[in-house]
């Protein structure tokens, strides 16, 4: 291991900011934050600090500011393109946020929370609903991902369409710097113009500019009425016109809108415990579609008639059922938020997260499938995600005779392929999962000179000494 680190005597200095119980120094203690949820990163660090305050985070970055020692940040260590994992041989303090897990304080009429970074998802869902509000961002890992990691890689996840991503779903922050100083920037203000907005520079920087501390989160009314269906469509462009007829008929009320390829539903049930295809037929495609109602359940249940009959005069719809209860809606969302969990026992997957205009959904798909089925016959193609805001995640699954090892050592061939037709189509090569380390060095060659050097300037500017996750977002010149 190079680095500080080797020096047994800082180790103690480091570990006494936070006390003996949470400085990791023992492999069994630091083994579960080195490896991220799809295997792609091992990294390794001498040294896990779990600090208990804002304090505490400021005075283990202004010793490792004095010192040019490298933190890493981690929340709840969900992340999918490495941005959370610490490098190997680089003697990188890994910082978890786990210990900052408190709901500072939450406004019912400014509808408003303070959540501090270590907040699981799901915990600041149940305080917002226990006040008779939503906090809506809702994702497959919102059971252990934590809200400091959310902002630092802007999560959107399923309700995007209506509420925003996280940038959008946050009024303030609280962040320390790379050299130790607190930026209290708490403030619940939904109108403030006093300069350069510093929240949003935060905000997706994975951690590289500063460590996000605690957020003022926006808060929303609980929907009084709300429907879920499920439908069978014979295609990606039916399903992009029964997203526009949607829209029409429900406006704001439209909360979700996603779309699943047979082949999904089809390892989803096969794979993962108590799921079923509500349908009695299988289809090609298939539409979840998620309806809130501010004013009544029978308001929600008269825009669901209203869009059905609409839907069927058009023929757009296969099938389709209507959730029943709120275990069934459950049901039908698990199986979406399952799908991409369902392919790792079909073997090897090569993963895409990118996002084209809402109305080139169907033109990509169709473009990548031929691509990708043409450099590799045989390949499953599992495309799925939020239709609604143009978010894709284009899976690609092993062909059935492949060697794993030999199908995953063309994961760049894969992106390269997938990512020329996004970008053709001006969309993005990361929609919501961030760069991290996995698409670090793709992001220099597809920006232009100028966005680049922008983003090293920002980065010089904040943190100079380099020492915030390294390696991540921007490489050094």
């Amino acid at each position: 291991m190079s680095g500080l680190l080797n020096d047994r005597s800082l180790i103690e200095r480091f570990s006494a900011i936070t006390g003996p119980g949470n400085a990791f120094t023992e492999a069994s203690d630091i083994a579960p934050h080195l490896i991220e949820p799809r295997g792609l990163y091992k990294g390794e660090s001498p040294l896990v600090l779990r600090p208990g305050s804002t304090e505490e985070v400021a005075a283990i970055l202004k010793l490792a500011s004095e010192t040019g020692t490298a933190v890493v940040p981690q929340g709840g260590n969900t992340g999918l393109v490495g941005g959370q994992s610490p490098r190997p041989g680089a003697g990188e303090i890994v910082l978890s946020l786990a210990r900052l897990n408190k709901v500072r304080s939450l406004d019912p009429v400014g509808q408003t929370m303070v959540a501090e970074a270590g907040v699981v998802l799901a915990d600041a869902q149940s305080a917002a609903n226990d006040a008779g509000l939503l906090f809506p961002l809702s994702l497959g890992s919102e059971g252990s991902c934590q809200i400091g990691g959310n902002l630092s890689s802007n999560a959107g996840g399923t309700a995007v369409l209506a509420y925003g991503n996280m940038r959008q779903l946050c009024l303030g922050l609280e962040v320390v710097l790379p050299d130790g100083e607190i930026w209290n920037g708490l403030r619940a203000l939904k109108k403030d113009n006093t300069g350069y907005d510093l929240r949003d520079l935060f905000i997706g920087a994975e951690g590289t500019l500063g460590i996000i501390t605690a957020a003022v989160l926006k808060l929303f009314p609980s929907p009084k009425g709300h429907e879920t269906i499920y439908a069978g469509v014979d295609s990606p462009k039916t399903a992009l016109k029964l997203f526009r007829l949607a829209q029409d008929y429900c406006g704001p009320s439209l909360t979700g809108f996603e779309l699943m390829p047979r082949i999904g539903i089809e390892f989803t049930t096969r794979h993962m415990e108590g799921v079923r295809d509500p349908l009695a037929e299988p289809h090609p495609w298939y539409a979840l579609i998620d309806i809130s109602s501010g004013q009544s359940q029978e308001a929600a249940r008269a825009m669901l008639e209203g869009l059905f009959v609409a839907a069927d005069e058009q023929g757009l719809i296969r099938d389709a059922a209507a959730a029943e209860s709120e275990a069934q809606r459950q049901a039908f969302w698990h199986m979406r938020e399952s799908m991409s969990w369902a392919q790792k026992p079909e073997g090897g997957s090569i993963k895409h997260d990118v996002s084209v205009p809402v109305a080139k959904v169907p033109e990509f798909l169709e473009t990548a499938d031929k691509a990708v089925l043409s450099a590799m016959p045989g390949a499953r193609i599992v495309a799925f995600g939020h239709m609604g805001d143009g978010n894709i995640h284009y899976n690609i699954s092993q062909p059935l005779d492949a060697d794993k090892d030999r199908f995953l050592a063309r994961w760049k061939e894969m992106n390269e392929i997938v990512h020329a037709i996004v970008l053709k189509l001006n969309g993005s090569i990361s929609a919501e999962h961030g760069i991290g380390q996995l698409k670090r060095d793709e992001l220099a060659a597809i920006r232009s000179p100028v966005e680049m050097a922008l983003m090293r300037r920002i980065k010089s500017a904040f943190d100079p000494e380099g020492i915030m996750n390294p390696g991540k977002v921007v490489a050094p010149r």
